[in-house]
């Protein structure tokens, strides 16, 4: 099993989990962060350090699409290894619901 990020990152792209991860599996999107389901351990030290409860089991119900999604995207985005600030406005974005139809970037981040 693996972990995966829902829509629940998008616009709030906490990096907290980057930090405790011990096999460096997440990657940066414009936007928000996925895990890559190849690399994950099941570890699951990410999951109570997300403010936005964003990261899921990928076995849960309902998270299919999220495996699929972060599959895809942490093949085209660059991994992410060290904590950093999350945008001024991420506090405001975290009790929305279904942002991903209206608010996704597929770019890779950019620094």
């Amino acid at each position: 099993m693996t972990y995966v990020v829902t829509d629940a990152c998008i616009r709030c792209k906490y990096t907290d989990c980057v930090s405790v991860c011990p096999v460096d599996c997440f990657h940066e999107g414009a936007n928000m962060l996925v895990i890559n389901p190849d690399e994950c351990i099941d570890c699951a030290v990410c999951v109570p350090e997300c403010p936005a409860d964003a990261i899921q089991p990928g076995d849960d119900a309902g998270v299919e699409r999220w495996l699929q999604h972060n599959a895809t995207y942490s093949a085209q985005w660059p991994v992410i290894t060290k904590q950093i600030a999350p945008p001024d406005d991420a506090d405001s974005w975290r009790s929305t619901p279904a942002k991903f139809e209206t608010m996704f970037d597929p770019e890779p981040a950019t620094r």
